[in-house]
């Protein structure tokens, strides 16, 4: 009785269960990984580390239909093949080798990095680097049959692209594409909008770890050290280096395969101290709460904003509970935060039943008219106000707003926008986004707090702009006053 079209729901349920066994398969088999070169606790405390302490969490569970928690499990079954492989060379490890590394390729051609794993594992100096060439030349056959199966299972994408457009190699990201000279390091390190050490701080333990696993590991110290650096370079290396969007650097996940060892070689050694062992602790207990708050926010609690979070949002929100009026810090960089104001005047105000430009009488919030803006009418008029010295040092423009259906998308979203001017001189303007302070349908008083500039000074212009969106938005009641802060 459904659709066959992948889009209902036999569809959604069998993609959210089969992409949650494959995170369980991705960690059932990195656990392994781990358990060839450390203890079983330490394994553990890596996991709760990962799984509880970083963006993992998201991209395993609730957007696990992305690409990053299946290559995680790509990326896992590859390391566990290249030990098997290096253990005992056989021919079933290296086509294995290879199926990963295509399938890793056929996800996301970029993770062509791969490669490096199992060309460099558990090489950490000249001889072994020279005996791993030596193994190359006298398994020639078997390194043939892992490249030939990476090439096949890659090649679907290229049959495919030939079958549905014509041509061999198709671009599907249009303009976008990668800053090579100019990676975007910082911004994917430490961002508000997106930043993968911000939301996800424990993976700090497996950036520190790196100087723990040359002591601990030192076989795998240099593919680490090669591999880790690499894929870091190439995702910072993305123009759109917020991936459209994520809770974190969502493009890391996948590495998180890679970066247990590290981690796991960080916990071991601060296993080893009382101090150390039950900072650790504490350490992972705060990441955990944090990550689980973020991930709330993401899906039910609404304060994470994605593409949208500033630096004086976040530290307005984080850990809090939610207030739909800091959603204001998301536009505006000056919020009246008193509990009173003082020698407040009223300076204009309109119930627009007497005007006749920009109104409208279908379904008006109040009375017989409202204010109307819809596809085809964008701005409003120009609600201009005088504004004397002394006037007050902070001015509210408040309203009755309604959108019919609400606007999703935030750069669409209806602004209030005010503008400060000494004659034809702009001295300053705000704006807020008015949708962001409205659940579907309602109607409801929004007012936006804006500090006013020091004379001279001679006006204020107010104006709405419906940002070239299609929904029908209403404003009634406007009503512009100045005030004095506590």
């Amino acid at each position: 009785g459904y659709p066959a079209d992948g889009f209902s729901l036999p569809y959604q349920i069998a993609i959210s269960w089969g992409s949650l066994l494959v995170a369980i398969l991705g960690l059932w088999v990195a656990r392994r990984n781990l358990l060839f070169y450390f203890s079983d606790k330490v394994a553990a405390l890596s996991f709760i580390a990962i799984v509880g302490g970083s963006n993992y969490l998201n991209y395993g569970s609730v957007d696990a239909a992305m690409t990053h928690n299946w290559l995680f499990t790509a990326y896992s079954l590859l390391i566990y093949c290249t030990i098997r492989f290096y253990q005992s060379p056989s021919l079933k490890w290296a086509m294995l080798i290879g199926l990963f590394i295509g399938w890793a390729m056929l996800t996301r051609p970029t993770e062509v990095i791969a490669l490096l794993i199992p060309l460099f594992w558990g090489v950490y100096n000249r001889k072994t680097l020279r005996e791993r060439g030596g193994l190359f030349v006298q398994q020639y056959k078997k390194i043939a049959a892992a490249v030939a199966v990476a090439a096949l299972v890659f090649s679907i994408q290229i049959f495919y692209w030939k079958w549905v457009s014509g041509e061999w190699l198709v671009y599907s990201y249009q303009e976008q594409g990668f800053s090579w000279l100019k990676p975007h390091v910082t911004d994917v390190l430490f961002s508000y909008k997106a930043g993968w050490l911000l939301y996800s701080p424990v993976m700090c333990l497996g950036v520190w770890g790196m100087v723990a696993l040359r002591r601990t590991q030192p076989d795998l110290f240099p593919v680490m050290l090669l591999f880790l650096p690499a894929f870091f370079y190439i995702v910072s290396a993305w123009d759109i280096w917020w991936y459209g969007g994520s809770l974190g650097s969502r493009a890391m996940v996948q590495s998180y395969a890679v970066w247990l060892f590290p981690m796991a070689a960080l916990i071991q050694t601060a296993l080893r101290q009382r101090w150390s062992r039950w900072g650790l602790y504490v350490f992972l207990l705060f990441c955990s709460w944090y990550n689980a708050w973020w991930t709330h926010q993401a899906h039910k609690g609404r304060y994470f904003q994605s593409e949208q979070i500033n630096g004086r949002y976040f530290w307005k929100v984080v850990g809090r509970d939610f207030d739909p009026e800091l959603y204001k810090w998301l536009d505006n960089p000056e919020v009246y935060s008193g509990k009173t104001r003082k020698n407040s005047r009223v300076l204009y105000q309109n119930d627009f039943e007497k005007d006749t430009v920009g109104v409208s009488t279908d379904l008006p919030i109040q009375g017989l008219k409202s204010c109307m803006l819809h596809k085809d009418q964008q701005f409003s008029p120009d609600f201009i106000v005088p504004l004397k010295p002394g006037e007050g040092e902070w001015l509210r423009t408040e309203l009755t707003f309604s959108s019919n259906p609400n606007e999703p998308e935030y750069w669409k979203m209806c602004q209030m926008i005010v503008q400060f001017y000494n004659g034809e001189t702009e001295l300053k303007n705000r704006m807020i986004r008015l949708q962001r302070h409205v659940n579907g349908n309602e109607q409801r008083l929004v007012y936006l707090d804006v500090c006013i500039p020091p004379p001279p000074l001679t006006h204020v212009k107010v104006v709405f702009w419906n940002s070239e969106s299609d929904k029908v938005v209403r404003i009634d009641n406007l009503r512009i006053e100045a005030f004095d802060g506590e």
